[in-house]
């Protein structure tokens, strides 16, 4: 091999590359290729699991280039954790990817484009702050017929997809949300049982603002004092997902300094990808002296809200939402089912409630195409993947449809539209709380 071809051929650094002993572990038995949304609309080898780990292995040994080409592998994959949960020979590929993102960020250079959308997507999203001051441009934009002027058109989608991709999921902003507020303790309704602290989440903030109302009259209502830091910021998850690593280590450190002193008994969560960023707090910042054990100690506290209060048990008495039989259909979102291995307990808490039947889609462990920004930087995909989700869940003839996490709730919400469907989406935590206080369901 000449010198030019060896220069030519580059690869990972030296700082975490994916782990030989981790990509041994795969077989290449092909489980996991059912089960990835990415290979299902594609269709080719390396938009799977299983031919990115060829691929990881292939740059590890110097035979293939860390390049454009290669990367585009890699970005197809939606992180939604399928073929973890599907792989028989207990391939951790959720390190390997997270290990291969980093390495494409620091050491392949993206297209202008690619540059623009990631700077906006990265320097808005993580930032509650920065939200907060777009609302009410947003809210004007919307007010003013904008919105429908544009998709009606499709002007934005001529011009960039990936921001009319962007502007698709957009839900009803209400500036009601610029105004919220929350003391840093709420005091439990009954006799405390329990003291934790909440994570308020950046688009759960202010585009789902009910949701974490929501959550805060379930948690109080069953007997917990819960503590709502000020200083606390985003969880860390869109950034981590996507390889910007020193962007996700300084929100983590925020974030655990925010509830450092609360001396909760747990972290709760109503997020399903906060959730799962949250706990992984401790690889986030294994290599910081600092923060390792801090980092640890904190994930070891977090808990998805259904699966504490599945745990702690309800003792506040659940009425009907409906005069008569409710069913509904339970979303899994990815970062709850495959992330955090959180499946049975949204669904007995949901069947606590008097009247409700649920409904199991086809597919249900298939991702929606939501998966954290991915909607918004690999659209074509994304829309066909949710498609497919919103047709399932329409096919089991619920009356409403449950769902833990925002992104998920955006892009089925985007679909039905599509679809010319309308159908109640809600929070579990909602629903929840429409029966402790004994409130009608409209669907």
């Amino acid at each position: 091999m000449t010198t030019n071809s060896v220069e030519s051929i580059k690869g990972f650094d030296d700082k975490n590359p994916p782990q030989p002993e981790l990509i041994d572990a795969c077989v290449h038995c092909g489980f996991c290729l059912s089960t990835c949304p990415s290979y299902r609309v594609i269709g080719k080898e390396m938009d799977s699991p299983r031919g990115r780990i060829y691929l990881m292995n292939a740059i590890n040994e110097g035979t293939i280039a860390l390049n454009s080409a290669t990367t585009e592998h890699f970005d197809s994959c939606l992180g939604c954790l399928a073929c973890v949960s599907t792989c028989p020979s207990g391939v951790q590929y959720d390190q390997l990817i997270a290990a291969t993102r980093p390495q494409v960020e620091r050491n392949q250079p993206r297209s202008l484009g690619d540059r623009l959308i990631r700077f906006l997507i990265f320097n808005l999203f993580p930032y509650p702050r920065r939200l907060q001051l777009l609302l009410p441009f947003l809210w004007l934009y919307q007010g003013l017929g904008l919105s429908k002027l544009i998709r009606t058109t499709g002007i934005l989608q001529k011009l960039s997809p990936r921001l009319a991709a962007m502007e698709s999921i957009l839900p009803s902003i209400k500036l009601s949300s610029l105004t919220q507020d929350y003391p840093l303790v709420i005091p439990a309704q009954t006799e405390k049982r329990y003291r934790v602290g909440m994570v308020l989440g950046c688009v759960q903030r202010f585009f789902f603002s009910e949701v974490n109302q929501a959550t805060i009259r379930v948690l109080t209502a069953n007997g917990c004092e819960v503590v709502i830091p000020k200083t606390q910021g985003c969880c860390a998850a869109l950034p981590a997902h996507q390889g910007q690593e020193a962007q996700a280590q300084a929100l983590a450190r925020q974030m655990i300094d925010s509830f450092s002193a609360t001396e909760v008994d747990a972290i709760i969560i109503n997020a399903a990808g906060c959730g799962h960023t949250l706990k992984e707090y401790g690889h986030i910042l294994a290599g910081d002296p600092e923060y390792k054990e801090k980092a640890e100690y904190f994930a070891s506290q977090v808990q998805d809200v259904q699966e504490f209060l599945d745990s702690v048990g309800l003792i506040s008495p659940l009425l009907p939402v409906t005069s008569g039989e409710l069913t509904l259909v339970y979303q899994d979102a990815c970062h709850l089912l495959h992330g955090q291995k959180i499946s049975v307990q949204p669904r007995r808490l949901l069947q606590k409630i008097p009247g409700v039947k649920l409904r199991e889609p086809l597919d249900a462990a298939l991702c929606c195409g939501s998966a954290g920004v991915y909607n918004m930087l690999q659209p074509e995909v994304a829309n066909e993947l949710g498609k497919q989700k919103v047709t399932n869940l329409l096919n089991t003839g619920a009356r409403a449809i449950v769902s833990a996490n925002p992104g998920c709730s955006l892009q089925i919400q985007k679909h039905l539209q599509l679809q010319d469907q309308k159908i109640t989406i809600l929070h579990p935590m909602e629903l929840l709380d429409y029966s402790i206080r004994g409130c009608s369901l409209n669907t």
